[in-house]
């Protein structure tokens, strides 16, 4: 084995993708840079505040993928939700925590309805919810998924009244643990699950995710500080004496 071997295999393993520029040992550093960061975090660090923080021309998507194999087999794993990161405990030890954790309420089946159909539907009104339902949607319902913050208003429909649109976030992802929206069960995997009656319409299908949530739709328009104000997420400013 030689010195070039023992390197990179210190850098993370050999062949790991250091990004133009930037030699073994500062993609090894800020590896141990990225590790402190989402660490100390609370909640999910995005890519845009890691590259901020690491050091100039370092894949930082490469840097996380790799830290994400070193903590697989690990008590905690990295994971990723959307192009955000955080330390959550493996999934075959959560019984650990579940002893001591805080039971929440439990959503009750048209809340759990009210949000699936977002996940998979979104961007989407309220009509539009309660035209797949069959049924009106409580505006309590979409308050409490709102409290839940896996539940968020996107924008305004560019149709008449202008009804606001909703969909999920990032907490909603990471409680679930899903990477991305792309990682919600398809049909078969539903059906596999028990979750659809095999007495389903044939025709029936499972719409597609969006694959950027973050971007409004081409028949949507941004929320602006008036819409937040009616809404009632944004206090009015006082007026100047």
């Amino acid at each position: 084995m030689t010195d070039d071997d023992m390197t990179s295999i210190a850098a993370g393993g050999e062949g790991a993708e250091t990004g133009p520029g930037v030699d073994e040992l500062t993609f090894l550093e800020a590896k141990r840079m990225a590790e402190a960061l989402v660490f100390a975090s609370a909640t999910p660090v995005s890519e845009k505040v890691l590259a901020e923080r690491l050091p100039q021309g370092v894949d930082v998507r490469a840097v996380m993928e790799e830290l994400k194999r070193d903590y697989s087999s690990r008590g905690v794993n990295l994971n990723r939700v959307e192009d955000s990161w955080a330390f959550r405990t493996a999934p075959d030890l959560a019984f650990l925590l579940n002893r001591d954790a805080v039971q929440q309420k439990k959503l009750s089946r048209a809340a759990l309805e009210v949000l699936a159909i977002i996940a998979y539907h979104q961007p989407v009104t309220r009509a539009e919810i309660e035209e797949i339902r069959g049924v009106e949607t409580s505006k309590g319902t979409l308050d409490l998924l709102l409290e839940t913050g896996w539940v968020r208003m996107r924008g305004r429909r560019r149709t008449p009244g202008r009804p606001v649109t909703y969909g999920t976030t990032p907490e909603f992802l990471d409680h679930f643990g899903l990477e991305e929206l792309g990682d919600l069960p398809g049909l078969e995997e539903l059906k596999g699950a028990g979750l659809l009656s095999p007495r389903m319409p044939t025709n029936f299908s499972v719409p597609t995710p969006l694959s950027d949530p973050g971007v409004l739709a081409d028949d949507e328009d941004p929320l602006t500080d008036i819409d937040l104000e009616e809404l009632g997420l944004f206090a009015p400013k006082a007026e100047d004496e």
